[in-house]
């Protein structure tokens, strides 16, 4: 495989499949101004930035290097924070601003945040955005040190966003785009990585040719985004030798707009598949917004977080609610799963053996619909559920017809509450009319008491999220506080 480090093509010969980026940069390449902090893709130390070509040019996004396998940058350049300088007497523009607002913290934490504000002043739309403070916070959501606080950090942000400056990269955009190209076009063969003759990294480009590795291989392990995978590597230090990537195959890859349906290919990304899940689904757009952190949102994929069946995933509940299928591919063809059937036990699955998630068909909203999400977490940004739930209704001259309830965080799998939905049926969606609803969770559910939350919590925050719906449907706006103490 072969990649670009800054300005620099890197060739690596054999390496351990899982190694890390992380790893690899500070280790092999001896380049250690990219931190290593969690090693599980929660506080940004270690965010570096892919450049990839795209239409328009380069692509540029942030992610958490410690859970990125190395074969998973084969034919990108990787940005990190010793490339940003043109010389060693001149600071990049974002690591000026940090410096000029006093914002460069105890120093652990700041390559991270620089290459996360690297990122951000290289989006398309980074000057023009109507809410320039929603983009930042979103930009720095996963990257969670704050020594100085959030003001000098915010202030730098806005000093790039509001005065931006052209740097060495926008210059070589055109070579490196042609480098990357050629990269691309001389990767011809599925292994991307290898180490002797069993151990690899593979990368297949379509259904079929995955489908052979996984029967010529049925130990080796499926790998999207790796934002769950890499911590078996990084904090149960397990190896694994034998690992076929999907971000390549084609089949996969794929956003469809159809008429009854959005489908989404099981290997598109949380960030790629944003702009068509919230036009589509609008109240998406919240916990889209708060699902992991961008860096963990440019890696993750629907497709993994369905496939691991963590009963805390943040998109599971709402594919419950939505009434989604899921498109299998096996040696055997094609079928269809509804999402309801796929869950069986604490991470285990009805996904059959030798195959995999294709993609996802997420049936559009009628006209009479009501869809609600939400999330209970103990931090805003970059945290896990210990609730969640979506609500989806049909609604006819003000009599709920149809209920579905999709909740995360109450089971040993993402679940329906099948009991609350038929107490909802007929009924008014007031708080008069949701009371025997709320009283039948219990019913359907008996959580556990861990580390997020008690189960008391969780069954009487599931019963107050019900009621807030309807408040939120009655006033016809969200509940949630909005507003934070700034200044603009």
């Amino acid at each position: 495989m072969q990649f670009m480090l800054n300005q620099t093509l890197i060739q690596v010969d054999e390496c351990a499949p899982d190694t890390t980026l992380l790893e690899y940069l500070r280790t092999h390449l001896v380049q250690r101004g990219t931190k290593e902090g969690c090693a599980s893709g929660d506080c940004g130390v270690c965010t570096v930035v892919l450049a990839e070509p795209d239409a328009n040019g380069l692509r540029y996004r942030a992610i958490n290097s410690c859970i990125t396998f190395l074969g998973a940058v084969d034919a990108c350049q990787v940005i990190t924070v010793e490339g940003l300088s043109q010389s060693t007497d001149q600071l990049h523009p974002v690591q000026q601003a940090l410096v000029d607002q006093h914002a460069s913290q105890c120093g652990f934490c700041t390559p991270g945040f620089v290459m996360s504000l690297f990122a951000l002043t290289h989006q398309p739309d980074a000057s023009s955005s109507d809410n320039p403070l929603l983009q930042i916070h979103q930009a720095l959501g996963g990257n969670l040190c704050r020594c100085t606080g959030y003001r000098p950090i915010i202030d730098a942000a806005r000093s790039l966003l509001k005065n931006p400056q052209p740097d060495q990269f926008d210059a070589q955009t055109g070579s490196i785009r042609q480098q990357l190209t050629a990269a691309q076009a001389s990767d011809t063969g599925d292994i991307t990585l290898q180490q002797g003759n069993e151990a690899f990294f593979a990368q297949p480009r379509d259904s079929q040719s995955l489908l052979k590795l996984m029967a010529r291989y049925p130990d080796a392990r499926l790998v999207a985004g790796a934002t769950d995978l890499a911590l078996e590597t990084t904090q149960q230090l397990r190896p694994l030798p034998r690992l076929i990537s999907t971000r390549r195959v084609a089949e996969m890859r794929r956003i469809e707009e159809q008429d009854e349906a959005l489908v989404i290919g099981a290997a598109v990304t949380y960030s790629e598949a944003e702009a068509a899940l919230t036009a589509a689904f609008p109240p998406l757009a919240g916990l889209l917004h708060r699902l992991g952190s961008l860096q963990v949102r440019n890696q993750g994929t629907l497709g993994g977080n369905i496939a691991n069946a963590s009963p805390i995933g943040d998109m599971p509940p709402v594919l419950l609610a939505l009434n989604a299928r899921l498109r299998i591919r096996d040696p055997q063809g094609v079928t269809e799963i509804a999402i309801d059937d796929f869950f069986t036990g604490y991470r285990q699955t009805r996904l059959p053996a030798g195959g995999f998630i294709e993609a996802l068909i997420l049936p559009r909203l009628q006209p009479d619909s009501l869809l609600r999400i939400y999330k209970l977490s103990k931090r805003l940004d970059d945290d896990i559920s210990a609730v969640c739930l979506a609500i989806h209704l049909k609604r006819h001259q003000g009599r709920i017809l149809e209920a579905r309830l999709g909740f995360g965080g109450m089971a040993a799998t993402p679940a329906r509450a099948y009991q609350a939905e038929a107490a909802l049926q007929g009924q008014t969606f007031t708080a008069d009319g949701i009371q025997a609803a709320q009283q039948a969770l219990t019913q359907d559910f008996s959580p556990l008491t861990d580390v997020r939350a008690s189960a008391e919590y969780r069954l009487r925050s599931a019963a107050n999220l019900l009621l807030r719906a309807v408040l939120e449907d009655q006033q016809q706006h969200s509940l949630e506080v909005s507003h934070y103490a700034h200044t603009d």
